[in-house]
C-alpha cells in the first residue's frame, strides 16, 4: 500500500458515501471532493482546526468497515484528506484492530472465538469448515458469551442491519426518540451492517447465521445469564429480566433516576463524599478508590473535563458488563450522568467492545430516549447542567481497555498506553482531566446515593460448571460458596481466578475470601471477576499455551520488556507442553527470568500480569512436575 496521498487512488462511490455520512460531504478539493476549483488552491484547512477532527479516524474507519467490508487505499486516502490525517499515520490506526483488514475479504466475517471457556466447550473454526470463499473466518479472542460457550459473531458489511428499531415502552405513550438505528447518535451508524450472535455455535446455527445474517434467531434474553435473576436480595442485577431494557417509562417505575434526583439535591462535593465514604473500589481490576478519583478530577483548575465509561471487556472469561448494559442499560446512563456532575464533566464518552452489537443497540437506544427525555442534553432534569453521552466503539483490541490507551484509541491514534504520570485525572483525554471507570464501577453509585445496605460483586462463571452465568455475591463470600450456586463439576483440576491475567488455585483452596484483601493474602487476585472452573480432565499446558498465545496476540508491542517477552514466554511452554520434571527444568528457569522482566519492565498491565497464570500453574498447581 502506498503510504502518502496519491490522486490515483480512486475511492469507490460506497466508500465515499459512508465516510460522508459521517462525515458530511467534503467542502473542498482538498478534503476529497470531487473537483478542486479556484477558491480550493488558495486556502486549505489547517493547524488547530484540522486537528480537532482527528478523533474522527476510528469512526470513520468503522464507517467503511461497515459498508464495504474492508479498508481500501482509496478509502483511507479519501478519510485521510477529510481528516487531515497523514496516511502512515492512518494506516497504522487501522492495522492495529483485529476487525479491520486492509486487504480484500469477503462481506462476511465469522470469527469464531477459540478462547478458554469456548475451547472447553469445543470451540474451533473446525465449526466453519466448509462454508466457502463468501466467508471470511477469523478465530477469535473470547467474545464475552462464556455462558453459551461456544460463541460466533457474524459481520456482514453492506447489509441493512436486521430490525432493529426498539419495540414500544410497556404501558405508555411512544417515546419521541429516533426508532432507527441510524438515529440513535452513534458515530459511524449501524445501518450498513448486519450481525448474528451465534451461541452455542453448532455447525448446523452456523450455516444458518451465515445465509442469511439479517433473519439469525434473537438472542435469549440478558436475564438468560443470571441464574439469580429475580431474587429480592439482589442489588446491581435487581432489574435485569425485571425491566424492559428498551423502555425509559419501566425503569423510571422501578426506581430509575431516583440517584440522580439526589445527587442533584445533595451537589457534586457531596456525592465524591457519599462515594468515598462508601469505599467504592474501581471493579476493572486495578481496584482504585472512586471517590479519590472522582475528587483528583474535579479539583483539577484545567478545563473541560470529561468522563470516559471503559466499556471494553475483553478479559477472556469476562461478560458481566454486557450483561449489564444489555439487561439495564439506562442504569449505566444514570451513573454516567452522576459521575459527569460529580467531576465537573459536560461530556463522556462510553468505549464500548466492537463485539458488542446487542449492547450498542440498547445504549443507543438509551441514549437517544434520554435525550428526548431531557435526562441528557443541555438542562439535565431543569437543573441547569449539560451532560451528554457519545459512544465510540472498539474495533478489537484488548490493551483498548487499558484507561490511557482508551485515550488514544479516542483521539485517532493507535490503542497504546501512555507513560505514567502524568495520571489521567490531571492530563488525560484531549489532555484534559479525566476520570476513567469502568461499567461494574458505576453501576454501583446508583445503590450507594439511594441506601444501599451491602457491597456486592459480580462475577462471571464459566468453565466445567451446570449453570454458567454471572452472579451476583455480597462481599466475603468464599469461592467454594460461588462454585456451588452454579453447580461444579465432580472432580475439579483448578479455578482460573481473575482472568488470563489472574491465577489458578487448587481445589483444596477454595476458602478463600472473595475480597479484595481476602484474594490479596492468598496470593490471587479478584481481577474482572472471571472464574473459570477446569475438571480434572483438561489438559493444563494446553490451557497455559492458550493464554501465552493471547498475550502475544494482544500485546501492543510498544515496550520491548512485553514484546519481546510474550514471545519468549509462549515459545518455552510450546517446548515443555509434553514435557515434565527435569526435561522441563531449564524453560522453567527461563520463563521466571523472563516473567520477572515483563513484570518488572513494562509500562502497562498488559505485560506487568502476562506471566501470573502460568507462574500460579508452575508454583500452585504443579504443572511440569
Amino acid at each position: 500500500m502506498d503510504l502518502k496521498f496519491a490522486d490515483a487512488a480512486k475511492v469507490s462511490d460506497d466508500e465515499r458515501a459512508a465516510v460522508d455520512g459521517l462525515l458530511g460531504p467534503a467542502g473542498t478539493g482538498w478534503e476529497g471532493g470531487t473537483e478542486r476549483t479556484d477558491e480550493d488552491l488558495r486556502w486549505a484547512r489547517g493547524g488547530a482546526a484540522a486537528r480537532d477532527r482527528r478523533d474522527l479516524l476510528l469512526p470513520a474507519l468503522h464507517a467503511v468497515n461497515d459498508r464495504v467490508g474492508w479498508l481500501s487505499e482509496g478509502a483511507l486516502d479519501y478519510i485521510c484528506r477529510r481528516l487531515t490525517v497523514p496516511p502512515a499515520e492512518a494506516y497504522g490506526v487501522a492495522t492495529f484492530y483485529s476487525m479491520f483488514s486492509v486487504k480484500p475479504r469477503a462481506s462476511k466475517v465469522l470469527h469464531v472465538c477459540t478462547d478458554l471457556a469456548c475451547a472447553a466447550r469445543g470451540g474451533s473454526t473446525a465449526l466453519a469448515e466448509g462454508l466457502g470463499p463468501d466467508v471470511a473466518v477469523q478465530p477469535s479472542p473470547c467474545l464475552g458469551l462464556c455462558e453459551r460457550a461456544p460463541a460466533a459473531l457474524l459481520l456482514q458489511a453492506g447489509a441493512p442491519s436486521r430490525g432493529s428499531a426498539p419495540p414500544a415502552p410497556r404501558g405508555s405513550a411512544p417515546d419521541p426518540a429516533p426508532q432507527s438505528p441510524a438515529g440513535l447518535g452513534v458515530p459511524g451508524g449501524a445501518e450498513y451492517y448486519a450481525t448474528a450472535v451465534i451461541a452455542p455455535a453448532g455447525v448446523e446455527a452456523v450455516v444458518s447465521a451465515v445465509n442469511a445474517p439479517q433473519h439469525a434467531p434473537d438472542e435469549p434474553p440478558a436475564a438468560a445469564a443470571v441464574p439469580q435473576a429475580g431474587d429480592p436480595g439482589l442489588v446491581l442485577l435487581k432489574r435485569v429480566g425485571l425491566v424492559d431494557p428498551t423502555s425509559l417509562d419501566d425503569y423510571r417505575a422501578n426506581g430509575g433516576y431516583a440517584a440522580l434526583r439526589r445527587a442533584f439535591a445533595i451537589g457534586p462535593a457531596a456525592v465524591i463524599r457519599e462515594v468515598t465514604d462508601a469505599g467504592l473500589l474501581g471493579r476493572g481490576g486495578a481496584a482504585f478508590p472512586t471517590g479519590r478519583k472522582w475528587q483528583a478530577t474535579a479539583s483539577q483548575p484545567d478545563h473541560p473535563h470529561y468522563l470516559v465509561c471503559n466499556a471494553d471487556e475483553s478479559e477472556p472469561g469476562t461478560f458481566k458488563d454486557r450483561v449489564l448494559m444489555e439487561g439495564d442499560p439506562y442504569a449505566l446512563i444514570e451513573a454516567m450522568t452522576i459521575a459527569g456532575y460529580a467531576i465537573g464533566a459536560h461530556q463522556g464518552y462510553l468505549y464500548l467492545r466492537g463485539e458488542y452489537p446487542r449492547a450498542l443497540e440498547r445504549l443507543g437506544n438509551a441514549i437517544a430516549r434520554a435525550r428526548a427525555r431531557g435526562l441528557l442534553g443541555e438542562d439535565v432534569l431543569g437543573q441547569g447542567y449539560a451532560f451528554d453521552i457519545e459512544i465510540r466503539r472498539g474495533a478489537g483490541a484488548y490493551i483498548c481497555g487499558e484507561e490511557t490507551a482508551i485515550f488514544n484509541s479516542i483521539e485517532g491514534y493507535r490503542g497504546e498506553p501512555r507513560s505514567k504520570p502524568p495520571f489521567p485525572v490531571e492530563k488525560g483525554l484531549f489532555g484534559k482531566p479525566t476520570a476513567v471507570n469502568n461499567v461494574e464501577t458505576l453501576v454501583n453509585v446508583l445503590p450507594i446515593l439511594t441506601g444501599r445496605a451491602e457491597e456486592t460483586k459480580l462475577f462471571c462463571l464459566s468453565g466445567n460448571v451446570g449453570r454458567p452465568g454471572v452472579y451476583e455475591l455480597p462481599f466475603g463470600a468464599t469461592l467454594r460458596e460461588l462454585i456451588e450456586l452454579a453447580g461444579p463439576p465432580g472432580a475439579m483440576r483448578a479455578v482460573l481466578l481473575g482472568g488470563a491475567a489472574g491465577s489458578f488455585v487448587r481445589p483444596d483452596e477454595l476458602d478463600i475470601t472473595l475480597t479484595f484483601e481476602g484474594t490479596r493474602a492468598a496470593g490471587t487476585t479478584l481481577g474482572s471477576g472471571v472464574v473459570l472452573v477446569l475438571g480434572d480432565t483438561v489438559e493444563l499446558p494446553r490451557i497455559l499455551l492458550r493464554i501465552a498465545e493471547f498475550f502475544r496476540d494482544e500485546s501492543c508491542g510498544q515496550c520491548v520488556p512485553c514484546r519481546v517477552g510474550t514471545v519468549r514466554q509462549e515459545e518455552a511452554l510450546h517446548r515443555i507442553k509434553d514435557r515434565t520434571g527435569a526435561d522441563a527444568a531449564d524453560d522453567i528457569v527461563l520463563l521466571r527470568e523472563v516473567g520477572r522482566a515483563m513484570r518488572d519492565a513494562s509500562i502497562c498491565g498488559l505485560g506487568q500480569t502476562a506471566w501470573n497464570a502460568v507462574e500460579s500453574a508452575i508454583d500452585r498447581l504443579g504443572a511440569y512436575e
